[in-house]
């Protein structure tokens, strides 16, 4: 089969179309054949060696970690998945495998693709909406009528933020360029600052939780507008997570990535019942997968970029 792969840390120019060997599913795994495959910034820090203390790769890599597609085989004691189901999820960030036209990953990481989702949609859930979730819910456990600050809201992590938090019940400020504006109005945000023209320190004050997927100095500037008791979730700097205390009673955390099948099927339904939109910027062929990457690296996506492997 073919892959999109690297075979030591660097830039894009070490990435290339591979053919590998098409390995047989172990007894508790299952094979999916690829129908789309999301690029995140995730991938692009693997692929530099950002992350290798966290995530040490094995190489030749296999880029990618979201995907969607068609169960092709499974395992002797698989007892979740036929062949023929459609499934989506997020592989694991040490082994990725998404950016290829089979994918082998554990029964667990993976959930069904509800009847009203496609293919496109699906494979944009896993990294972005996750993680939106994990860091407004799991960690930041927002509430009905909180306040809450999301930066970069038109990105893939963002977009999902802002509808999220506005379906528990929150009063949502964001920050994006003037042309993403409408877009996030739409997506349900009370109030939208553009960042490249004000600083929103001030214009904002007392929110509950900063959703910060920056970093640096908007990071340092975000803990003025933290209430006492309020929360700052950094998807950037894992040593805010280690910090503690350092803004009198306000509390620093890390989102890890997680892969947690159960909330991604929740997600999956929400999107099927028309309360989640999926915005996506970008659909590239498979043969153009680097230049997904590139359009990634470039900071300017408004939602997701995805792959169609099997296009």
């Amino acid at each position: 089969m073919k892959a999109l792969r690297f075979r030591e840390y660097g830039s894009l120019d070490n990435v290339r179309m591979l053919a590998c060997e098409l390995r047989r599913p172990g007894p508790h795994e299952v094979r999916v054949r690829i129908e789309f495959a999301g690029a995140n910034p995730l991938d692009l820090k693997l692929l530099s060696g950002q992350m290798a203390t966290i995530f040490p790769l094995d190489f030749a890599y296999t880029v990618g970690t979201d995907i969607s597609g068609v169960v092709e085989a499974t395992g002797e004691l698989v007892q979740r998945f036929k062949c023929g189901d459609r499934v989506f999820g997020r592989l694991d960030a040490r082994v990725g495998g998404a950016f290829a036209e089979y994918a082998i990953a554990p029964e667990h990481g993976l959930c069904p693709i509800p009847e009203a989702v496609d293919f496109k949609s699906a494979a944009a859930l896993p990294t972005a909406a996750g993680t939106a979730w994990l860091a407004l819910f799991d960690i930041g456990c927002l509430r009905v009528k909180q306040k809450i600050l999301i930066h970069a809201a038109s990105g893939g992590v963002g977009s999902f933020a802002v509808q999220l938090a506005k379906l528990a019940g929150a009063y949502v400020i964001a920050t994006a360029s003037l042309e993403n504006h409408e877009l996030i109005k739409n997506l349900g945000a009370d109030e939208v600052i553009d960042y490249k023209k004000d600083d929103f320190t001030q214009h904002v004050t007392d929110v509950d939780l900063v959703l910060d997927p920056i970093g640096g100095e908007t990071q340092e500037r975000s803990w003025s507008v933290i209430k006492p008791d309020g929360v700052l979730v950094s998807l950037i700097d894992r040593v805010i997570g280690n910090r503690g205390d350092i803004r009198g009673k306000i509390r620093g955390a890390f989102a890890p990535l997680a892969n947690n099948s159960a909330t991604l099927h929740g997600i999956a339904l929400l999107v099927a019942s028309g309360q989640l939109k999926v915005v996506v910027d970008r659909v590239y062929r498979f043969e153009q997968a680097g230049s997904a990457l590139e359009h990634v690296a470039s900071g300017h996506s408004v939602g997701k970029v995805l792959v169609h492997v099997a296009g």
